[in-house]
């Protein structure tokens, strides 16, 4: 009875974060990524294509494409419909459409590291060796999402084929803007005259993001209690971790999860013993600090 009292205040006083329990419509069209995967980078293009009239922001981009592990239950009830919402849940059956952003591992590794330093999920000078064998193994902050491979292939070993699912690469999105939000534009039957493109490229680039990240850090929530020396829009790069990531990093990666990163055209810089290198995974059980 108490737990029932608990959940209709929270309901009442817009509390309970949808994020699992979201209510979905029809209608919806989610946006879906494991974290750092560039799916802040899609919400702010498809908000600029849908709604070229305004100016989108941080402040104001959940008025657009809301996400669903930021707001609550009832606030994602009053957003006008339909909806395109953001996620970053393993499968759901309940999601009719599906834009799926996906992006190396390796890579993704590096940027969600930087996320974690900014919201003090772990101390300046941490391991990245470390940080790597926890993200392989499953022991982020996001483990309630699954690990990446397990995200990544929820979705498109059920949905890959489906005429409402879209799998975007976050390459191929950095390789040409323009083609895949053509792509997105269609898969939403949304306007895609060659001059809106080029604004909503425009407005969505990097380096308008961290201006607009500098702007409105004190409004957003992603941004207004935590670190301020660290970007949340990072380098936007492709590419990044065979300067920056430590070979046995990317070697643990490789050999943890390659089958699943060659099915998406991820090349594999080695293929050592999986056994040896999972081993490396299972090293640490310790929370990260």
């Amino acid at each position: 009875m108490l737990f029932g009292l608990k959940s209709v205040a929270k309901y009442l006083l817009g509390r309970d974060i949808a994020d699992r329990n979201v209510a979905v419509y029809p209608d919806d069209t989610f946006i879906v990524s494991y974290p750092r995967s560039g799916n802040t980078w899609t919400r702010f293009l498809i908000a600029n294509l849908l709604h070229p009239e305004v100016e989108v922001g941080f402040a104001n981009i959940d008025s657009f494409v809301p996400d669903t592990a930021a707001l609550s239950s009832r606030a994602l009830k009053r957003t006008a419909r339909p909806r395109v919402l953001k996620s970053h849940q393993y499968f759901d059956h309940r999601y009719p459409k599906v834009i799926y952003v996906v992006r190396d591992p390796r890579d993704v590794a590096l940027s969600y590291y930087q996320f974690h330093r900014k919201y003090g999920f772990i101390r300046d000078g941490y391991p990245i060796e470390q940080f790597v064998a926890d993200f392989v193994g499953g022991r982020l902050i996001s483990a309630d999402w699954g690990t990446w491979a397990e995200n990544v292939a929820s979705w498109i070993y059920t949905r890959g084929h489906s005429q409402n699912f879209q799998l975007t690469r976050y390459e191929d999105l950095k390789q040409d803007t323009r083609r895949e939000l053509s792509r997105i534009a269609a898969f939403l039957g949304a306007d895609a005259k060659p001059e809106l493109l080029t604004k909503v490229i425009e407005r969505s680039s990097a380096q308008r993001m961290r201006e607009l990240e500098v702007k409105d850090q004190d409004q957003w929530l992603g941004t207004r209690k935590h670190r301020k020396d660290i970007p949340f829009v990072g380098e936007a790069s492709a590419g990044g971790w065979e300067q920056k990531l430590p070979p046995d990093s990317v070697a643990l990666i490789d050999a943890t999860w390659g089958e699943l990163m060659a099915k998406l055209g991820y090349k594999l810089s080695t293929r050592p013993a999986i056994d040896d290198q999972q081993s490396l995974a299972a090293q640490s059980s310790q929370p990260l600090r």
